[in-house]
């Protein structure tokens, strides 16, 4: 830690004094280089611009499927990014798979690619959870919080992170040191509900991350301890893939079941596997669930896959059967594996059955590798300097699944880089405001020192 000489105190003296009431990590140190040192007050400056530009964008319905919210959430932000000197890009995305788009904007070393240090990729998306038929529509200030959380749709996921990218990116400008940088952005207008096949609508996003070295993910992250707590952050995600699990059987009056003629029926088979599945399966870092079952003389889905129609009758055994359900890992190893053993327990047949077991288009696992741990030590390295407590690492179990792990192949990555809040994807999120600044301060100087290695 540096030593505090009597300057360096007045300028903390000074820094502290302009630190916004509600801001919970304010810095007890700050950097002696002087570009960090820029990056710092120029995002304490811009704070009351930022907290006011994440309320516009939280009263902006942009629900998954709300392509024109999605649409005028990118019209704000575009503009915003153009003017800090990227190029952008908008890639609709509409017609191919029902969703509103990508945004893409780059920002090229002025000295050639791969010239001005790490070629840094960040991730993020306009969308929300909360559709227009959700209640749950404005931007507000949480009572008795001392004007420290905010609730909205989307504040925290991802709005919020959003709104740091911008303000991590405004500094760096600022501080003169973006016009040495090497970034990308790609903002999905489809992560909570992403448009398939993923081989369309994730192009943009693996083929940036394929030109990068580094990924910051900006989705909301959380505090161990709450408003006061400990600040988090992740390493890992871990998959989503949805299984989709269909049983045949003979039929026929129930007083022969499970004879050698009519055999045991389409929904044993689906109990025993559905067994199998609960007994051979666990291992450290799966979950795997059932979501639906159907089961009956007939078995059908609806469109959405949510729910559907069985008949049947207690004195016939049952030919047909479905159940619905996902599976969780921490890798891609584990998945394949995974995947491996369900199909086998599905081939192992009782008599006079058959089974199908399918696999949708679904969200790979980002496994933690060295150089993800390296990538998180300069993190902690930043906290250092800023005078920030070092962030606890939250375990890939505890969330869901993202972007970033569909570029996990190609970078070194860091989850949970925007906002921090709680109960996102329900109504009431909320976000601690406290962190749209020290979140932008933290990764503005990661950046601008991941712009100087070679």
């Amino acid at each position: 830690m540096p030593i505090n000489t009597p300057s360096r105190l007045l300028t903390l003296a000074a820094t502290l004094l302009a630190t916004p009431v509600f801001a919970q990590n304010a810095p007890k140190v700050l950097a002696t280089n002087p570009a960090e040192t820029a990056i710092v007050k120029s995002v304490e400056a811009e704070n009351p611009v930022a907290v006011a530009l994440l309320e516009k964008l939280v009263n902006i319905n942009s629900g998954t499927m709300n392509l024109p919210g999605v649409l005028k959430v990118k019209d704000i932000l575009q503009p915003e990014i153009e003017a800090l000197g990227f190029k952008t890009r908008w890639n609709p995305m509409d017609r191919e798979v029902g969703r509103a788009g990508d945004l893409v904007a780059e920002h090229p070393c002025p000295k050639g690619t791969g010239k001005c240090g790490k070629r840094i990729l960040l991730i993020g998306h306009m969308d929300t959870v909360f559709e227009p038929s959700s209640t749950f529509q404005r931007y507000a200030i949480v009572p008795d919080t001392g004007g420290k959380v905010a609730t909205g749709p989307g504040v925290a996921d991802m709005k919020g992170g959003l709104v740091i990218m911008l303000s991590a990116l405004k500094a760096m400008k600022a501080a003169g040191v973006l016009d040495r940088s090497e970034i990308t952005i790609v903002l999905a207008g489809d992560e909570e509900r992403f448009g398939k096949p993923s081989s369309i609508s994730r192009k943009d996003l693996i083929d940036a991350g394929k030109r990068s070295d580094v990924a910051l993910e900006f989705e909301n992250s959380g505090r161990d301890g709450g408003l006061d707590g400990v600040d988090t952050v992740r390493i890992g995600r871990r998959s989503s893939i949805a299984w989709h699990l269909e049983t045949t059987g003979r039929t026929g009056h129930s007083s022969q079941v499970c004879n050698e003629t009519m055999g045991c029926g389409a929904i044993y088979e689906l109990v025993r596997i559905l067994d199998q599945f609960r007994t051979e399966l666990p291992e450290n870092g799966l979950t795997f669930n059932v979501g639906l079952v159907l089961g009956g003389a007939t078995a059908k889905l609806n469109a959405e896959n949510t729910g559907g129609v069985a008949t049947g009758k207690v004195n016939v055994v049952a030919p047909a059967a479905l159940a619905n359900g996902d599976i969780r890992t921490l890798n891609e190893e584990q998945t394949v594996r995974v995947k491996k053993k369900m199909e086998a327990i599905v081939r192992d047949h009782l008599a006079k059955t058959g089974a199908t077991l399918d696999f949708e288009d679904g969200y790979p696992a980002m496994g933690a590798t060295p150089a993800s741990e390296a990538l998180l030590a300069k993190l902690q390295a930043v906290n250092d300097t800023l005078g920030f407590p070092r962030m606890n690492v939250t375990d890939p179990i505890q969330g869901g699944a993202g972007d970033i792990a569909f570029v996990a192949p190609y970078v070194a990555g860091l989850v949970g880089t925007g906002a921090f809040g709680a109960g996102a994807h329900a109504e009431g999120e909320t976000i601690y405001l406290d962190s749209l600044e020290t979140q932008a301060k933290r990764y503005a100087v990661l950046m601008y020192r991941l712009g100087l290695e070679k």
